[in-house]
């Protein structure tokens, strides 16, 4: 029997979503269906909106979400219908080289869902998942591999957030930067993913942690979270990081917005021998430009991250641990609730620079 269900569509690059039924195809093999219980919106989906990131269309974009297991197809062991999920948008084959080698956030396969369309519209045209996980839905299709179990004791509905902006911000702090106690951080762009960052330098035991925004509305909640400084972005950032790190700038540097002005922005502020990682998604032409001696010269580390180079079999319950002892905050995160119709606000949000994480909420 099929399953139809209210989702955000979106048609073409820059059109806004329109809300309407869509029906999913029944799981197939190794596939289940999940009702969602929350989705988070998070800036990567605002740039597969975009066109800044590729995605077949038209599309039920959202990729972080949680919910319940409604069906299982064939083959499919380990879960049953009632078992609390969040979504990994990024599956490991476990099979492939990288998956074999122990980057399984790196997986030859992770995206392959994205490629599949995962039901209709109502005139009959076939619609593709975003990132292979379509959360703006009130149900989706996924491969048994695209969930991972609920940690217990964690919201149902803030529990969206551990599928990218908390493994993604936390990862990139634990595993990608390994940041350890005494050492400075500064993490700029102060959407769900950077406030992810923000509490995991906290947790690590850096100090100072100094937050970084172009909007001076974020300094409570960056404060807030642990963050012990709250900076500015613009001209005299370099110059306010130093001040605090001895005149030297910061050991570790996050950006987690995807701009070449912002990355060159954490590689000035870190320290000689620093470390920069970038955790945003930026555009395939947004260069960014370093002279050869001051490679040579500052002898800094400037990496990309991935997922936070995350596995999210292994690093889900040490998450959950840090949530269950307050050491990561998701309600405070959160900074507004809204409905399916809400999607487009949250996106202006996003663009406006205004509050944390968006949260839709289903039922």
């Amino acid at each position: 029997m099929s399953t139809t269900v209210n989702a955000a569509v979106f048609a073409g690059v820059e059109e806004p979503p329109r809300i309407e039924r869509i029906t999913l195809n029944e799981p197939g093999p190794g596939q289940v269906r999940v009702r969602l219980a929350a989705a988070g919106v998070c800036h990567s989906d605002l740039s597969l909106a975009q066109g800044v990131l590729p995605q077949k269309l038209p599309a039920v974009l959202g990729h972080e979400g949680a919910g319940t297991v409604e069906a299982v197809g064939p083959g499919v062991t380990g879960l049953e219908p009632g078992a609390p999920v969040v979504l990994n948008w990024t599956p490991p084959c476990r099979a492939c080289w990288y998956c074999e080698n122990g980057e399984p956030y790196l997986c030859e396969h992770g995206l392959d869902a994205a490629q599949q369309a995962y039901g209709k519209l109502g005139d009959g045209t076939e619609v593709y998942p975003g990132l292979g996980t379509a959360a703006f839905a009130e149900a989706t299709v996924v491969p048994a591999n695209g969930v991972v179990r609920m940690p217990e004791g964690i919201d149902p509905g803030t529990a969206a957030l551990l599928g990218c902006a908390v493994l993604t911000g936390w990862g990139a702090v634990t595993n990608t930067a390994d940041v350890r106690a005494g050492r400075s951080a500064a993490v700029i762009g102060l959407g769900g993913v950077g406030l992810a960052a923000l509490q995991a330098a906290v947790l690590a035991g850096a100090g100072p942690v100094i937050a970084v925004d172009a909007s001076p509305a974020k300094r409570d909640l960056a404060l807030a979270l642990g963050a012990t400084h709250f900076v500015q972005a613009g001209e005299g950032l370099v110059g306010e990081v130093q001040a605090l790190t001895g005149g030297r700038g910061v050991d570790h540097a996050f950006e987690v917005v995807g701009s070449s002005t912002t990355i060159r922005a954490a590689w000035d502020i870190s320290r000689r021998g620093g470390e920069v990682t970038v955790v945003g998604a930026g555009a395939l032409e947004d260069t960014v430009a370093f002279s050869a001696l001051e490679i040579f010269h500052q002898a800094r580390t400037l990496r990309g991250c991935f997922y936070g180079s995350c596995d999210p079999d292994r690093d889900m319950p040490v998450v959950a641990q840090h949530v269950r002892s307050g050491g990561l905050d998701l309600a405070t995160m959160v900074t507004d609730e809204v409905g399916l119709d809400g999607l487009p606000d949250a996106f202006q949000r996003m663009r406006d620079g205004k509050g944390g994480r968006s949260l839709i909420r289903f039922g």
